[in-house]
């Protein structure tokens, strides 16, 4: 049994999808706290332009912002956000290969309304997963009762569901306790992910963009996996 988990993402990069697509399940890490640096890519994400990248934001209300859980920080919808980022996606993926026939399926994805972050990007992470036909079963950690942190939390996690084995990004290296999963004969497996290379609108290739990028420009969904 392979368990992966990851925080919600809005329009997360292929390395998301990746460790989905090799797991036998999935946690929707929404019971944790938001991350408070500026590198985070939870509620933004990146899209390529002429000009280079730019940043989509989801702009968020400030109560509560650090210090709720992910599950109940709520969008400052005042902001009109979703327009912009259809403007945007309009006007730098018009010329892509697969613009116009999948341009509208983001239409209507953006005309659902969500006053919760985590709710919306759960919902469009069950959009992209349909897209790829990715079938992992997902499993929201906020309907489990763990409420244990950091390297504990993941071990909890995947004792919870029996894991033989963890999929971990690159960064758990940093901060979990292998012993812990040794002890409970858990491997754990970091992920090292080679983005593919793929023929984009907008110059010469940019990796790392956000999912709206690889599904404008390719459909070819084995290149997800990055071998």
């Amino acid at each position: 049994m392979i368990i992966s988990i990851h925080q919600p993402a809005y329009l997360p990069w292929l390395g998301y999808f990746d460790k989905i697509q090799r797991s036998d399940y999935f946690i929707y890490l929404d019971s944790v706290q938001l991350e408070k640096n500026s590198y985070s890519y939870t509620y933004r994400n990146k899209i390529k332009t002429p000009q280079g990248s730019t940043w989509l934001t989801i702009p968020l209300k400030t109560k509560g912002y650090t210090t709720n859980s992910i599950r109940d920080i709520r969008i400052d919808n005042s902001q009109h956000w979703k327009k912009k980022h259809l403007k945007n996606i309009f006007f730098n993926y018009k010329k892509a290969k697969f613009f116009d026939e999948v341009y509208p399926k983001i239409a209507l994805l953006y005309e659902v309304d969500f006053d919760f972050f985590s709710d919306l990007a759960y919902q469009h992470m069950v959009f992209w997963l349909k897209e790829f036909n990715i079938n992992t079963k997902i499993v929201k950690s906020s309907t489990l009762n763990i409420e244990s942190k950091k390297s504990d939390l993941v071990l909890d996690l995947c004792s919870n569901f029996r894991a033989s084995k963890y999929l971990s990004g690159a960064l758990g290296k940093d901060y979990l306790k292998e012993g812990g999963f040794d002890h409970h004969h858990i491997k754990i497996e970091y992920q090292n992910y080679r983005h593919p290379v793929y023929r984009q609108v907008n110059g010469e290739f940019l990796p790392y963009m956000g999912i709206v990028d690889f599904w404008m420009n390719t459909h070819d969904v084995e290149l997800i996996t990055g071998e």
